[in-house]
């Protein structure tokens, strides 16, 4: 597997394994109406955009084939007003490739870049029926907020996480090889 940052022609591939990690990801906790109608191509416009705003950071993960088979990315949200602090946006793995420490390399990549740019906290918004609360857990992620959401017409309870300190992230990250 090979993490690389993402591409401008890298949008369709992306788009791809957002749909069908949502699909996937999200089966039963969000209305199945919503997931059904979820589009390659908008969701290719929208990666289009994000990988042409400088202040958007995106890493691929390609399997040997080269076939873009995840994503994550960081940037600061608008609604995010802590001095010195990102948010990690996405990480999203296709079905068939969850449970073998990929996520956990996008996430060493991302929390490297982190570092380099000079972030002390970074925040993450998980849904909290979502089974991957456990893995940003696991890497020292802290509850910060829990907040309500709407998606297809269902309210769904939102867990707000915060990392406060970049180097015990990376230190998990890199140095305790027994964490999967």
């Amino acid at each position: 597997m090979t993490i690389r940052l993402a591409k401008l022609e890298d949008a369709e591939g992306i788009a791809k394994v957002h749909v069908d990690s949502w699909r996937t990801t999200y089966e039963g906790i969000i209305p199945q109406e919503f997931l059904n109608n979820l589009s390659y191509d908008k969701r290719a416009e929208l990666w289009i955009r994000n990988i042409t705003k400088p202040e958007t950071h995106i890493y691929v993960a390609e399997n040997a084939e080269g076939k873009i088979v995840g994503f994550a990315d960081f940037w600061k949200r608008e609604t995010n007003t802590v001095p010195n602090s990102t948010d990690l946006t996405s990480i999203y793995l296709l079905k068939e490739y969850q449970g073998q420490g990929l996520g956990k390399k996008l996430l060493e990549q991302l929390f490297l870049q982190i570092k380099q740019l000079g972030y002390e906290k970074v925040f993450v918004e998980v849904l909290e029926e979502n089974k991957t609360c456990s893995f940003y857990e696991r890497y020292g992620a802290k509850l910060y907020n829990t907040v309500s959401i709407q998606i297809g017409g269902k309210l769904l309870s939102e867990r707000i996480y915060v990392w406060e300190n970049v180097e015990d992230v990376l230190d998990k990250l890199t140095h305790n090889e027994k964490i999967k």
